[in-house]
């Protein structure tokens, strides 16, 4: 008995450990408004230029739900709603929204049956005095295909003769755009680089490299004054002889200006990149992702290259291993420890040029169930699991890298699932939402964040301090918010270290801004 005494007291004092001492948040509410359209999605949350906010939500309605238009809500600095707009637009292939230069754009991509071409489709409009108008950013002949517009960068389809993407950079102050097509022996890749105000930047002929290779971009950055374009993504080669321990691809990091391009491969043997994200450091241009020891996505640790930013020669390449206390935090004492599909979340660089950054564990999954009607239906359900957070110095060593239990799953708006994440003076901080009223105990130094079943719910705020060490709190109860926070969609003002959250359920709405002391 006393040996069980002091085993749970021992428990105790390691959960006090983690538990956090103060709360390192203050938070606003604003008022609560009423909403006509139950069911939508967040697609753009920005700010204004004068310290008020614009809001961009997709709706639906119909039996089966269909999207019907676009909302458009514009709050004032202390978050009371000055006007909101319904822009009632169906049957478009919506891409992306975005708040820049006093407008709201509208993305689409369309099919002109007289013209017989896709064309990439701009709707704009003043946030003050909406008056939506309506312009053709791009035209590419093509016969019609089914979905061509690939949303999945990760698993592309390049055999139904016609494929485009979109990639815009963090901040969404420019974007590319690729096209991939062929016409029985003839082969076409073009990319295209506009910036906010959709200033052609350049257009280049990438059909050269299709004829080895077919390419799925993933991210892209810009160089500061927009004279180059980097993306990073999957080469596919088209025709070379692989053996067992090969991959049909490999990452490729492309930069194209007006004038030339030049690519760099990422082969290293042994070592197979995974998720790449290009980034400046000042004038440094890195690349930096995870890797795996076999061709398979069960990832081993942290990959970090260096590069000239005009050649593209790789100056430097570093391979951090996950340590053991990683695995712990992760696995606890299981024999299966495989660490697949993480996707990147965000990165930050510190004054002193140490590198944080943070990925999640996501993945989609099918099942098919029984509708209202009798009938049955296939279901997509998108699983937000465990956060991994990875501090690198200046020069790509890994000093640490922990791992945040979590699991979450959602068939709807992804905007209420995932976290959100901000740092500050070397500590970063993560909001997520949940139901529970305390993570699950998992061992004295595990701890387990689940979604919880309650329709209210409260928001954690999970502290990884600059040596990587653990605390959370409770920052905001159900009680003093009722309608749940769209976590994983804020709008953040660095400057004032101050986070806006969309809070939203039903016929009810509210802005909710956190500052973090």
């Amino acid at each position: 008995m006393f040996k069980k005494s002091i085993s749970y007291i021992l428990v105790l004092i390691a959960v006090w450990g983690i538990k956090a001492q103060e709360t390192n948040i203050a938070y606003d509410i604003g008022e609560k408004y009423n909403d006509k359209h139950k069911y939508s999605n967040l697609l753009s949350i920005a700010d204004d230029g004068n310290g008020g906010t614009v809001v961009v939500r997709s709706y639906f309605s119909g039996i089966v739900l269909k999207p019907k238009g676009y909302l458009i809500e514009h709050y004032d600095e202390n978050l009371e709603l000055l006007s909101e707009y319904n822009y009632k637009l169906k049957k478009s292939n919506f891409v992306e929204a975005y708040v820049k230069n006093g407008q709201v754009y509208l993305l689409f991509l369309e099919y002109n049956y007289s013209s017989l071409s896709y064309e990439y489709i701009v709707h704009r409009s003043p946030f003050t005095e909406f008056a939506f108008t309506k312009e053709v950013l791009l035209s590419i002949p093509s016969e019609i295909v089914q979905q061509p517009l690939d949303r999945n960068y990760y698993n592309r389809n390049f055999s139904k003769g016609f494929t485009t993407s979109v990639l815009f950079n963090d901040d969404k102050t420019a974007f590319a755009i690729t096209s991939h097509f062929k016409r029985r022996k003839e082969h076409k890749h073009f990319i295209y680089v506009f910036d906010s105000s959709l200033r052609k930047l350049m257009e280049h002929d990438f059909s050269e490299e299709v004829e080895e290779k077919n390419y799925a971009f993933e991210n892209v950055v810009f160089s500061e004054d927009f004279s180059n374009v980097y993306l990073v993504g999957k080469a596919y080669f088209k025709k070379k002889r692989f053996n067992a321990t090969e991959r049909k691809f490999q990452y490729e990091l492309v930069r194209i200006s007006k004038n030339d391009r030049d690519t760099q491969s990422f082969y290293t043997p042994g070592k197979f990149p995974e998720a790449l994200k290009p980034i400046f450091k000042d004038k440094e241009l890195l690349c930096i992702g995870f890797y795996a020891d076999r061709k398979d996505n069960r990832y081993n640790g942290i990959a970090y290259f260096k590069l000239n930013p005009q050649s593209l020669s790789i100056e430097s390449q570093k391979f951090n291993a996950f340590s053991q206390q990683f695995m712990l935090d992760k696995f606890g004492r299981e024999e299966d420890q495989n660490i697949k599909n993480l996707v990147f979340k965000s990165m930050d660089v510190s004054d002193n040029g140490e590198i944080l950054f943070n990925a999640e564990e996501y993945f989609t999954s099918n099942s098919v169930q029984a509708n209202t009607s009798g009938g049955r239906v296939m279901v997509t359900r998108y699983h937000h699991n465990d956060i991994v957070s990875a501090k690198l110095n200046a020069t790509g060593d890994m000093l640490w890298a922990r791992n945040i239990n979590k699991t979450e799953v959602t068939q709807g708006d992804g905007a209420y699932a995932s976290y959100s994440a901000y740092t500050k003076d070397n500590d970063t901080y993560f909001f997520i939402s949940t139901s529970a009223e305390n993570p699950q105990q998992l061992s004295a130094e595990r701890i387990m964040f689940k979604q919880g079943l309650s329709r209210n719910r409260n928001i954690f705020l999970i502290k990884l301090d600059a040596q990587g060490h653990m605390s959370y709190d409770k920052v905001i109860d159900d009680t003093d918010v009722r309608l749940p926070l769209m976590v994983s969609m804020p709008l953040i003002d660095s400057g004032a270290d101050e986070l806006l959250f969309y809070a939203k359920r039903g016929s009810k709405k509210q802005l909710v801004r956190v500052a973090v002391k």
